[in-house]
């Protein structure tokens, strides 16, 4: 029997294999770092005398906690600002590579990884945030760790793990024009639910997925883990290796050769049994918006509210209950119909290049409705350079949104940009919690497009309502 992709770079990792009880012991070939869940680990060197096994695989970002507007200044939440420091002199102790806040290659850890080249087809990726998954889009095996774990990393540059099962994400088809990997994935979520993937490696497939560009393969996973997964993958191919080539990390020469040789092994072999398969018809997708307060709570954006009363399942339709009330909706109400305070444009799940492009190409020649706060973040300081030499920043600015510095931003309010009780907002993040983007805000998640149509017109829409 042929092996999946999850599967290979699984074995290949081996250092060794658990018996009984034990798990598995993984290499793991790079270790992603930020300012949120490292102290407590590097603590944990410390007190051991222990130092980081392997500093050479292991890079750190200021990304979370770090103000997006006036980037410059000392940052004013005393919290905030202890977590930053302390990043920074962990790194210093122990020898770790720091992009810090001013440094050309800041911003979030997920767009860091692979802009720099680092993130890579067949290698093992971990970072203490539950959105790792993102580089899984690579071919690589990437998810997010607890802060225990992080420290075993740091320590041992291995990780005891049980093997993950795996499920065939098919996604056949064209998408229709405004319909984007976002749509996709929360369309996908809305399918198997929150807690489908549960167990489970995500493998995206099909006509639709290939052809995708590398940052909409991010987008889709990235947001794995929202559906339950541990992690998401999609094998290496020619549009992988075309991002790739050329970048700072990435072999070169013979190297790239043998690499490039290497990774096209890793596709899924005709024989392949996965533990699960779901398909989705791409022909028939239209843009997504989810409505409650998980990112399974989502429906086309032509539908309406759901109503509680039409659910026969009493634990479903509790849930639909306290979501409605806490998002202040009404059964019944289309979601066209629905008014935001806020946009925000931006997040490890859609603050690449590519997102700020398409939303642009909506904003141009519009205005940002009157009542309307728009904010756009670049996921990184190099992305936000690259947008400045296309001048789309010029036209964010000239619609009414805010141009921001690189960082996590609104995503998940532990920075200043957050809502206020009662304010709702379209966010192309990849969550809508209760109080996610600050105590009380209320989160419809969509693509960038619509969030640049919803910007124009001041209620939920997609291109195609301007």
């Amino acid at each position: 029997m042929g092996s999946t992709l999850a599967e290979k770079v699984w074995n290949e990792h081996l250092v060794r294999r658990g018996t009984g009880d034990e798990p598995d012991l993984l290499y793991i070939d790079l270790h992603l770092v930020h300012e949120v869940t490292s102290p407590q680990a590097f603590e944990g060197l410390r007190l051991a005398d222990r130092p980081v096994r392997r500093p050479d695989l292991t890079l750190a970002t200021e990304d979370h906690n770090v103000p997006t507007d006036g980037a410059e200044l000392p940052i004013a939440d005393p919290v905030s600002r202890t977590q930053v420091e302390t990043l920074r002199k962990n790194c210093a102790d122990f020898g770790v590579r720091l992009h810090p806040m001013g440094d050309s290659e800041q911003g979030i850890v997920h767009v860091v990884g692979p802009q720099l080249g680092l993130t890579q087809p067949g290698t093992t990726v971990v970072c203490g945030d539950s959105h790792t998954s993102t580089h899984g889009a690579f071919g690589a095996l990437a998810f997010g760790i607890g802060t225990s774990e992080v420290e075993h990393v740091l320590a041992t540059q291995t990780l005891p793990l049980r093997p993950f099962r795996t499920m065939a994400v098919n996604i056949e088809g064209t998408l229709r024009p405004g319909v984007t990997s976002k749509d996709v994935i929360l369309a996908v979520i809305a399918k198997i639910g929150t807690g489908g993937g549960q167990g489970y490696v995500l493998e995206y497939r099909g006509s639709a997925v290939e052809s995708m560009t590398m940052e909409a393969r991010m987008t889709m996973c990235n947001m794995s883990i929202e559906a339950g997964a541990r992690a998401g993958m999609i094998a290496p191919d020619e549009t992988t290796f075309a991002y790739l080539e050329g970048r700072q990390h990435a072999p070169r020469g013979s190297d790239w050769d043998e690499a490039v040789a290497y990774w096209k092994s890793l596709r899924t072999d005709d024989d392949a049994v996965y533990d699960a398969e779901v398909t989705i018809d791409a022909d028939e997708l239209t843009p997504f918006v989810t409505w409650g307060t998980n990112p399974g709570q989502g429906l086309p954006l032509g539908e309406r509210v759901p109503d509680p009363e039409t659910i026969s399942d009493e634990e479903s339709r509790t849930a639909t209950e306290k979501a409605l009330e806490y998002m202040g909706l009404r059964a019944g109400t289309p979601l066209r119909d629905i008014s935001v305070d806020t946009v925000f444009l931006g997040s490890c799940t859609n603050g690449r290049i590519e997102d700020l492009r398409t939303a642009a190409g909506i904003l141009r020649d519009h205005k940002v409705a009157d009542d309307v706060r728009m904010l756009v973040v670049p996921g990184s300081m190099r992305v936000r350079q690259q947008a400045e030499e296309e001048g789309l920043h010029e036209v964010f600015e000239a619609a009414g949104a805010e141009w921001r510095q690189a960082g996590c931003s609104m995503c998940l309010g532990m920075n200043p940009d957050q809502l206020t009780p009662g304010e709702r907002s379209a966010s192309t993040s990849n969550r809508n919690f209760e109080g996610r983007q600050g105590k009380g805000g209320r989160t419809h998640l969509v693509s960038p497009v619509v969030a640049a149509a919803t910007a124009v017109r001041g209620t939920l829409s997609s291109p195609e309502d301007l």
